[in-house]
């Protein structure tokens, strides 16, 4: 990859390493300020648990998001009511100063599951609020390894003129390094190298991590689906079993029989005396229909034939009239000639 190809390329962290984040493109080998010292004297000694904070909101950390650059006018009602948009809001803590209880510009958003997460993760970010463009992000306090927050040096993002700018999140990824990277150095360190030929674009919405399937959860999952198999055939079944039968007791006359004489019987369940009544108001009409149509028939057939019968005679009558006026005639010659 050449190097303006690698100008729009970043990458981003799945761990945290103090050093690393401190660094543009994720390849610095020693701490530039010393925020940096102390996030990593933190990381090394072991003096953060990410688990241990007792204000840590919600029991599900996959459905959990940040949210941060929050006005510090937004209250906890104006938060909900615009997270709402994206799902099923469970849980939510705006975090305020201990002292004087003012907004601290971020919050926690728990959705009811993690769909709902996915949706806000991707379409609340840069979205306004009371004014204010926020940014949004998963829980990295307890999903991403080695983390250290901002209050200890660490964190991710920052303002250019606050000098402790932090790499590596979704509002500032980390670029394709230009330069020749020091594997060994970083494997020294412990700091993950960048993915050389794996980069994204700056345009590109990195994933959050994504919960992981146990052996059960999978069972569970398959057993779901077999059971919604089988219902569906089940139900498929039915419905063909049904239309068998309204064919044959079209084909078969004596079904009707059958029918009442298991309905007397009470071998029939209720849902198959609807279908059985439905069936037959059904024969009914077609046989009602039939009956008038017949009429009908009978009536048209009975009208032609009366037609036909008055042409008959009316020609008759027309023949036996030329017959007499020929005869007349011919007497009438006759008699004349005689004369």
């Amino acid at each position: 990859m050449n190097n303006s190809s690698k100008l729009n390329s970043v990458f981003y962290a799945h761990s945290y390493h103090p050093i690393q984040a401190g660094s543009i493109d994720g390849t610095d080998i020693l701490p530039h300020d010393n925020a940096v010292y102390r996030a990593l004297l933190c990381s090394s000694a072991g003096l953060y648990d990410p688990f241990g904070d007792p204000n840590v909101i919600g029991e599900d950390p996959y459905c959990t998001l940040f949210v941060g650059r929050l006005s510090r006018l937004t209250t906890e009602d104006t938060l909900r009511k615009a997270m709402s948009k994206y799902g099923a809001v469970k849980n939510m803590r705006l975090v305020r100063h201990i002292v004087t209880g003012a907004s601290q510009g971020y919050a926690f958003v728990e959705y009811e599951s993690e769909r709902e997460m996915q949706r806000a993760y991707e379409k609340a970010h840069h979205s306004v609020i009371d004014d204010s463009e926020i940014i949004v992000d998963y829980n990295r306090q307890q999903l991403m390894p080695g983390w250290i927050p901002r209050r200890l040096g660490g964190g991710l993002g920052g303002k250019k003129e606050s000098g402790q700018l932090r790499f590596g999140g979704r509002e500032r990824p980390f670029r394709a390094p230009l330069r020749p990277i020091p594997l060994d150095d970083l494997k020294r360190l412990g700091i993950p190298p960048p993915p050389e030929g794996n980069y994204m674009s700056r345009f590109e919405i990195p994933s959050p991590p994504r919960r992981k399937r146990s052996h059960s959860d999978r069972e569970d999952k398959h057993s779901r689906s077999r059971r919604r198999s089988s219902s569906r055939d089940h139900s498929y079944n039915e419905r063909r079993s049904v239309d068998a039968e309204g064919r044959s007791r079209k084909r078969d006359p004596s079904y009707d029989e059958r029918q009442s004489a298991d309905a007397d019987g009470g071998s029939r369940k209720s849902h198959r005396h609807d279908r059985s009544y439905h069936y037959d108001e059904h024969e009914r009409r077609s046989n009602s229909r039939d009956r008038r149509y017949d009429e009908r028939e009978d009536n048209s057939r009975k009208s032609r034939d009366s037609r036909r019968h008055d042409r008959t005679s009316s020609s008759h009558d027309d023949h036996l009239r030329s017959d007499s006026r020929r005869s007349g005639d011919r007497e009438q010659r006759s008699h004349k000639r005689h004369r």
